[in-house]
C-alpha cells in the first residue's frame, strides 16, 4: 500500500518567501503607477498609431513555418523621453510629401546638383589617398566633380535598374548579404504607402539560396508567374538579387554600405529615402517618419544618436573591444589619421549636433546637395578603412562644407519606430568568440600619438 506524505516547508522558509514577495510588490508597484500616470507628453509610447492602423489588417506576406522572422527581438527598457515626436495625420503627411516631390522634380533643373566623377578604376571608390579624399570636403564650385563610387559596376539586373530609375518619390531600402538577417515586413503602413513609396531589398546569392530553401522565393516567383511577369516581391519588398560574382568587394559588409550610403546614386530620381538595416523592422509608416523627423525639422538627414557613446573614440574602442571589425590595428591607424587631420571630441561647441556617434540602423534623407555630398565623402572613408560608418561620421560631418543639417533624434524615439532583432548566428566564429585578455590603457600608451590631444580633451585633462 502506497501512501502520500505531505511535507510542509519550515516556517522560517515560508516567512522568507513572503518577505521576498512583499519586497518585489513594493518595488514594482510604484514604478508601474509612475509609468501609468506620468505625463503622456513625455512618453515615447506609440504616438504613431494613426486611425488607419488596424490590428486586423492582413499580413503583407505569409512566411513558411521555421523561417523565424519574428525570433530573437532585442528588448528595450526606455519608456520615457524628453523630446517626444508628434506625428501628423497620415493623409496630411502623404499630401505634403507628394507636393514636395512634385515641386522638387519641377525645380530639379534649376537647383545646384553634385557632379560625379566617372570612368573605371581599380576599386569601387577609386582607392583615394587621405589628402585626395580631404580635397573634396569643401565644395564651393558646383562644376567640380566629386568621387562617389561606381568606378566599378554595382551588379543590379537591368529590369530592376529601370524600376529604380522610375522611383520618383520616397524609396525605402534595405539589404541582406551573406544571409546575415531575415526579410521582415514593415508594420503600421498607411493605405496609400505601398502605392506611393518604393520598397527595395537587395540580396546576394548566399541569401537567395536560403530564401529558396525556405520556399520564400518560390512563392514569390510563383506569384510573379501568375501575374504574367514583373518583379519578384516578398510582401512590401521588391527583391533585387545582385548578380553573382560581380560584387565590387569581397566583404559583404562593404557591399552592403554601397546600398546604404549611395541610395541617391542608385535611385537618381528619388527625392527622399529611408534606409533600414535588415536587423530592424519598421513599426511606423515611412511617410510619417520623413514628414516628422526630416521635413518637419528642416533637416537634410535624420538619424538616431547612439544609445551609449558620444565621442568617436568611445565607439572606436568599443568596435575593437567587441571585435565588430576584425582588424584592430587598422582601426588604430584610422583614428590616428583622423586625429592628425582635425577630429575633435564632442563638446557643446558642436551644437546643434548633440553627439558625434549615430546609430545608423535607420537613416532618413532628403536627397540634395548637402546630404548627397556627405554620403559620398563618408563612403570614400568607408572604403579607405572599414564599413563601420560611426567612426567616420563626425570626421566628415564637422569638416565638410556646405554643412549638412542633421536631426539626431533621441534613442527612445528610435526604439519606438522600429524593432531590432539579432543577426542570424553564424557557425564560423566571427564576432562574439572568445577574446584575449584586454590590457588597460595608461598615459604612456598615448604619449606621442596624434590622438593624445583628443584623448586628454575627452578625459577633461587638456590644459586648454
Amino acid at each position: 500500500m502506497v501512501g502520500w506524505v505531505r511535507v510542509r516547508s519550515p516556517p522560517v522558509l515560508e516567512s522568507k518567501l513572503l518577505c521576498v514577495s512583499l519586497l518585489y510588490l513594493l518595488t514594482t508597484l510604484p514604478l508601474a503607477l509612475y509609468v501609468s500616470f506620468s505625463d503622456p507628453g513625455r512618453r515615447c509610447s506609440r504616438l504613431l498609431l494613426p486611425s488607419f492602423a488596424s490590428p486586423a489588417k492582413p499580413e503583407l506576406f505569409e512566411y513558411p513555418p521555421g523561417y523565424g522572422e519574428r525570433k530573437h527581438a532585442l528588448p528595450v527598457t526606455r519608456a520615457l523621453c524628453s523630446s517626444p515626436v508628434a506625428f501628423a495625420d497620415y493623409q496630411i503627411a502623404l499630401e505634403e510629401i507628394d507636393g514636395l516631390c512634385r515641386n522638387l522634380s519641377a525645380s530639379a533643373s534649376r537647383s545646384p546638383a553634385l557632379r560625379y566623377q566617372g570612368g573605371r578604376r581599380d576599386t569601387f571608390a577609386g582607392n583615394l589617398s587621405t589628402q585626395k579624399r580631404r580635397s573634396f570636403f569643401r565644395h564651393t564650385d558646383n562644376l567640380v566633380e566629386i568621387p562617389c563610387g561606381f568606378f566599378k559596376e554595382f551588379p543590379v539586373p537591368e529590369a530592376d535598374r529601370l524600376a529604380m530609375d522610375n522611383c520618383r518619390g520616397v524609396v525605402v531600402a534595405s539589404a541582406i548579404l551573406n544571409d546575415y538577417d531575415k526579410i521582415r515586413q514593415p508594420m503600421g503602413l498607411g493605405a496609400g504607402t505601398l502605392a506611393t513609396a518604393c520598397f527595395f531589398m537587395f540580396i546576394d546569392d548566399a541569401t537567395r539560396r536560403v530564401l529558396a530553401r525556405h520556399g520564400i522565393l518560390t512563392a514569390a516567383e510563383g506569384a510573379r508567374r501568375r501575374r504574367g511577369g514583373g518583379a519578384v516581391t516578398v510582401g512590401a519588398w521588391r527583391v533585387v538579387t545582385l548578380r553573382a560574382g560581380e560584387l565590387p568587394y569581397e566583404s559583404p559588409a562593404m557591399n552592403g554600405v554601397v546600398a546604404k550610403h549611395l541610395l541617391h546614386r542608385l535611385f537618381p530620381n528619388a527625392r527622399f529615402s529611408v534606409w533600414v538595416d535588415a536587423k530592424m523592422q519598421l513599426t511606423a509608416d515611412p511617410m510619417l517618419l520623413v514628414h516628422a523627423l526630416l521635413v518637419g525639422r528642416g533637416a537634410d538627414m535624420a538619424v538616431s544618436r547612439h544609445p551609449f557613446n558620444v565621442h568617436t573614440m568611445e565607439d572606436a574602442v568599443a568596435t575593437a573591444r567587441w571585435r565588430k571589425w576584425g582588424d584592430v590595428e587598422a582601426i588604430r591607424i584610422q583614428m590616428e589619421t583622423y586625429c592628425a587631420n582635425g577630429l575633435q571630441p564632442w563638446s557643446p561647441s558642436k551644437l546643434p549636433y548633440p553627439s558625434d556617434v549615430p546609430d545608423t540602423a535607420i537613416i532618413i534623407r532628403r536627397h540634395g546637395l548637402a546630404s548627397d555630398l556627405f554620403s559620398c565623402l563618408l563612403f570614400n572613408e568607408l572604403e579607405a578603412f572599414n564599413p563601420r560608418d560611426q567612426l567616420a561620421f563626425a570626421y566628415v560631418r564637422d569638416q565638410m562644407s556646405p554643412k549638412v543639417r542633421i536631426n539626431m533624434f533621441e534613442v527612445e524615439v528610435f526604439e519606438h519606430i522600429a524593432v531590432e532583432y539579432r543577426h542570424n548566428l553564424k557557425p564560423d566564429g566571427r564576432g562574439g568568440g572568445k577574446q584575449g585578455v584586454t590590457r588597460m590603457a595608461s598615459s604612456r600608451d598615448i604619449t606621442g600619438s596624434s590622438c593624445e590631444g583628443y584623448l586628454l580633451k575627452m578625459w577633461g585633462d587638456s590644459p586648454e
